[in-house]
């Protein structure tokens, strides 16, 4: 009887079907990769599905703005649930802590990717390689993840970007436990005659190559023509393998800041050549050095925004700048530069008053975008009030959803101008 029962209960099993997320699913803890046979021939079908489940993390006013609604968006909130039951004491960080964080993210999202519009098992579509790579999901985080799944190749956004001088790009990069010690190296570098995969050691006429690793930074800027680089090295927090690290480098000119885990880990006051102009980025992978990495949420902005001709002249800041983590009203840290930089506004017009107005892009149900959008246009406004000493009185906090997009909410890029926090004069 036994034996009958054990042989039902595998066949009830093995014909139990897979959801369309769980045919790729990395689980690193476990070190387990769910394949799906029949995957391959269910990701097209399952494309459309998989982009309206554009689930981000750590990326502020990047994120997603809902858990549940058009686009079904439950099972992202749910895979934050450890993220949610955070005590209040280890959310609500003091400001003046992290004055390290002075990087101001502008007012123009130049790119943003989080692979929100590709299937799971596929390579990106903006994205090419000399090595192999695909879209992937993971166990300690939402959304989609490229995979760098070699340890030796370059993998290059297609388009090339008209790089200002002055720019932030961030991302989130998830190292691999075993293999060398580099996560992962980031080039940006400039190129006269548009060249689809540049495998050079040093691509294009002139960039820089910032090397990400498990104990240390390392940047080095080059030129052609040049017989020497320009180098820097830090090992203050380096990125911690199989966890979620959020990387921001703040380019200024010939400068170059670099961030993480709170703290300011390196600035170069001249890490690239003069003249040296950017127009194309590729992730790259050491042979013998690298232990590949998961990487989203890339996002570039231009930087350091004139707040005060914005607010007073022009009567709205429109900011980039002020993050929250996924379905939170939590002002996180990273926002600390922005948030001085309009109380510093505030503080030199003591009669100036504003209105700060939180916007969401349409993934979600319509109510809880709008709720989502009220509550961090208020904590905005207590932020600005306990930690920068602005009069209460002197600001208006609203949210609108949804309703006022800048832009067409189609794909992510677009959708990521849409997530945004305007502060109006009255």
């Amino acid at each position: 009887m036994k034996s009958v029962f054990k042989i039902f209960l595998f066949a009830a099993l093995v014909g139990f079907p897979l959801s369309v997320k769980s045919q790729v699913k990395i689980d690193l803890n476990k070190k387990v990769i769910t394949i799906d046979k029949n995957a391959k021939a269910n990701v097209k079908k399952a494309a459309a599905k998989d982009q309206g489940q554009n689930t981000k993390q750590n990326q502020g006013t990047q994120d997603n703005q809902a858990a549940a609604g058009k686009n079904d968006n439950k099972t992202a909130a749910e895979s934050n649930t450890n993220t949610d039951n955070q005590s209040a004491t280890q959310e609500q960080h003091s400001m003046q802590s992290f004055s390290t964080y002075d990087f101001v993210p502008g007012d123009k999202v130049i790119f943003f990717d989080d692979f929100s519009q590709d299937a799971v098992g596929d390579f990106p579509a903006l994205w090419t390689a000399n090595a192999p790579g695909e879209i992937n999901t993971l166990n300690i985080a939402s959304g989609k993840w490229l995979n760098l799944n070699s340890t030796d190749g370059n993998y290059f956004l297609l388009k090339s970007i008209d790089f200002p001088k002055n720019f932030i790009i961030e991302f989130d990069i998830v190292p691999k436990k075993t293999g060398g010690r580099i996560a992962a190296g980031l080039i940006l570098y400039g190129e006269d005659k548009p060249k689809e995969m540049d495998t050079n050691p040093h691509p294009g006429n002139g960039g820089i190559i910032i090397s990400i690793e498990k104990e240390s930074w390392n940047t080095m800027g080059y030129k052609t023509g040049e017989n020497s680089q320009i180098t820097g090295s830090s090992s203050i927090n380096p990125v911690e393998p199989e966890k979620v690290n959020h990387v921001i480098i703040w380019a200024q000119n010939r400068r170059f800041r670099i961030y993480h885990k709170q703290a300011k880990v390196l600035d170069m006051p001249t890490n690239v050549f003069d003249g040296t102009k950017f127009n194309r980025l590729c992730f790259r992978l050491s042979r013998g050095a690298s232990c590949g990495s998961y990487i989203s949420n890339i996002r570039i902005t231009s930087a350091a925004p004139d707040m005060r001709s914005k607010l007073l002249t022009e009567g709205k800041l429109i900011s980039y700048g002020i993050y929250f983590d996924v379905n939170k009203d939590v002002v996180k840290p990273e926002s600390y530069g922005t948030l001085k930089g309009i109380a510093d506004v505030l503080n030199e017009n003591p009669d100036l008053k504003v209105k700060i107005v939180g916007h969401t892009d349409s993934d979600g149900a319509d109510a809880a975008n709008l709720d989502l959008s009220k509550r961090r246009g208020a904590a905005v406004k207590a932020s600005l009030v306990k930690d920068f000493g602005i009069d209460a009185s002197r600001l208006e906090a609203d949210g609108m959803g949804e309703t006022q997009p800048v832009a067409p909410n189609d794909i992510p890029a677009n959708k990521a101008l849409n997530r945004r926090v305007e502060l109006i004069k009255l």
